[in-house]
């Protein structure tokens, strides 16, 4: 079976809204952390498996996305799929001008520039009190707009698969588009993407767009679970955490990435409760994952795959 079928990873996705439901209150609450988690390094994986762009600055939508949503949520009491969708839009059209200045360059200039971004958003957030709070950041977002079940930890818990499970079929559908294999195109041999006709950059520019609003929704789906924002959600550190999601899942696979989420996430709560030092332990287990798995967790499993059922 193949390990990224989209039939099996939706129903993966669906057992884990399911699994919500039955789970006891702090697991389904911890749940629901780990899959918005996992829609963010899926958002990231755009970027950095199917652009070949390495962003140091991916905090920059994903703290975007939730000052918008909880803005709109405490201002106007919208429903919060409304204020998810719209705190995505406004994303993507924040995503064209800051890309078309990122993407006219690559490499480590690419990866500094994102994070120059992302830590001019920090500044802004933590500067403009009237507006965002400043250090104190926006406490007590409502979940305005959804009924009681809903609002509720098991239905926000479903909401969010609902929206993981959508922003995946849209990943997923344009990676496998005609556009999408332009990408991969580019990402190959950009000199002869460019003598067929196509622009790199402006190529660039699309999945940059799709991956700050995925990244807007995540963050916009965190405000509503986390019910508070501050400007820590912009921070260099949150980049640093789900860029090392994706390498430890596997780039370029779109299930790798939400599998590393998963399991990092799962292993820092794990960890923190066995020792004290439980950053050094991590660090050396992901050690041990670059050296033997070097193409990640998903890459991994499909080695190891064909093994088991030739033994």
């Amino acid at each position: 079976m193949n390990l990224s079928d989209p039939r099996l990873v939706l129903a993966f996705i669906a057992a884990a809204g399911a699994l919500g439901l039955v789970l006891p209150a702090h697991a389904t609450t911890l749940l629901t952390e780990a899959l918005i988690l996992c829609l963010f390094a899926l958002s990231l994986d755009l970027l950095v498996g199917h652009a070949r762009l390495t962003s140091f600055g991916h905090a920059g939508p994903w703290g975007f996305g939730a000052y918008v949503a909880a803005g709109m949520l405490l201002a106007w009491q919208v429903p919060l799929p409304v204020a998810v969708l719209a705190a995505g839009a406004l994303t993507a059209l924040l995503a064209i001008p800051v890309g078309w200045l990122c993407v006219r360059t690559g490499g480590v200039a690419f990866a500094m520039l994102s994070l120059a971004f992302a830590q001019l958003g920090y500044a802004v957030v933590f500067k403009w009190n009237a507006v965002t709070g400043g250090s104190d950041g926006l406490p007590g977002v409502p979940r305005a707009g959804l009924g009681e079940f809903l609002a509720g930890r098991e239905g926000y818990h479903l909401l969010v698969v609902a929206f993981l499970g959508a922003a995946y079929l849209l990943a997923w559908g344009f990676v496998r588009s005609p556009l999408g294999r332009v990408v991969a195109a580019v990402r190959e041999n950009e000199q002869r993407a460019e003598a067929l006709g196509h622009d790199p950059r402006r190529i660039r520019l699309v999945v940059f767009v799709l991956s700050y609003f995925l990244a807007g929704v995540a963050g916009a789906l965190y405000a509503g679970f986390a019910r508070y924002v501050s400007p820590e959600l912009f921070f260099w550190t949150v980049s640093g955490h789900v860029l090392v999601m994706v390498v430890l899942g596997g780039a370029g696979t779109l299930v790798g990435p939400m599998l590393g989420a998963l399991a990092l996430f799962y292993m820092e709560h794990q960890l923190s409760a066995l020792t004290e030092s439980w950053g050094l332990a991590l660090g050396l287990l992901f050690i041990l994952v670059v050296i033997f798995a070097p193409r990640g967790l998903m890459g991994w499993l499909q080695a190891w795959r064909p093994r088991r059922r030739d033994a």
